[in-house]
């Protein structure tokens, strides 16, 4: 029943996507994060202090770990600014399949973690899966406007690979998950408001409090069914059902932006995220 807690993590990490994309129309990528990390923080608080979230008392948020979490922080926040770009500019279903590359980089990132190197099967699901992105991106086509932002989505994928390996060090380290969650709010917090004071800050208006608060919510909740799914489910199984996101992101971009993509983009989609499920068995053979 653990891995299923990722069913609920992919929806909600879809419907933080959906609300990402609504307050880019005003707000910058960095300023989404600094509110997604600002108010994720007291929504943490807040799930801290209820008796039935099953959580037990809070003595400190520091440990034995603190230098990982803070890398691990770091990476997650060029991540999660690199998509909320990448959602910003590109339809909502393509910047979630891109930034869900980040299987076919972990095929080729973990077996040199384990001090092997990667097999022929490796290369190929991550061919396979850049075929899928060729296709989704399409830089063939004249005027192809999806090309750079496609390719900062694409980067996220790499980040958010890298998070992934510091999220299973921190799983192995029995670091709880509320843990994990505060450090990435709180370096997401303090990247995002040195970016944002560099740039300029967009007020918020009274319409975009229950935008800011609503994708706060959505990614807080995902974070911690995501880290609880690892910890608690098969490997496998939960990096597989993680997929769940591109498939009510898509669903989500027809009933809500009514987006028409064409056929080929579809395909694409769909290679990268089988190309994506294979990595994941691949990577689950190899997985310490």
């Amino acid at each position: 029943m653990g891995s299923l807690w990722m069913v609920a993590a992919g929806l909600s990490f879809a419907l933080m996507s959906v609300f990402a994309k609504q307050g880019s129309a005003y707000f910058s990528s960095h300023e989404l994060v600094f509110y997604r990390s600002l108010l994720g923080l007291v929504f943490l608080y807040l799930l801290l202090r209820l008796p039935m979230a099953g959580i037990p008392p809070v003595r400190s948020m520091g440990g034995a770990h603190t230098r990982l979490h803070l890398r691990r922080g770091l990476v997650g926040f060029i991540a999660l600014a690199t998509f909320f770009h990448a959602v910003a500019e590109l339809p909502m279903s393509m910047a979630v399949t891109l930034n869900y590359t980040s299987p076919l980089f972990l095929a080729l990132i973990m077996p040199w973690w384990l001090h092997e190197r990667p097999r022929l099967m490796h290369y190929l699901a991550v061919a396979l899966g850049f075929v899928g992105v060729a296709l989704l991106l399409r830089p063939w086509q004249e005027g192809a406007g999806h090309l750079l932002p496609g390719l900062i989505g694409l980067f996220s994928g790499f980040m958010a690979a890298l998070a992934y390996v510091h999220v299973r060090q921190l799983g192995q380290l029995n670091e709880p998950e509320w843990r994990t969650v505060f450090w990435f709010a709180v370096v997401g917090l303090v990247g995002a408001f040195l970016l944002s004071s560099a740039t300029g800050w967009h007020p918020p208006r009274g319409e975009d409090v229950a935008v800011l608060m609503a994708m706060a919510l959505f990614a807080t909740f995902g974070q911690l069914a995501m880290t609880r799914a690892y910890r608690r489910g098969q490997t496998v199984v939960v990096a597989s059902l993680a997929y769940s996101t591109v498939v009510f992101s898509s669903l989500l971009d027809v009933i809500i932006w009514n987006v028409e993509l064409p056929a080929v983009a579809w395909m694409g989609m769909a290679l990268t995220v089988g190309a994506g499920v294979w990595a994941v068995a691949l990577n689950a053979r190899k997985s310490p």
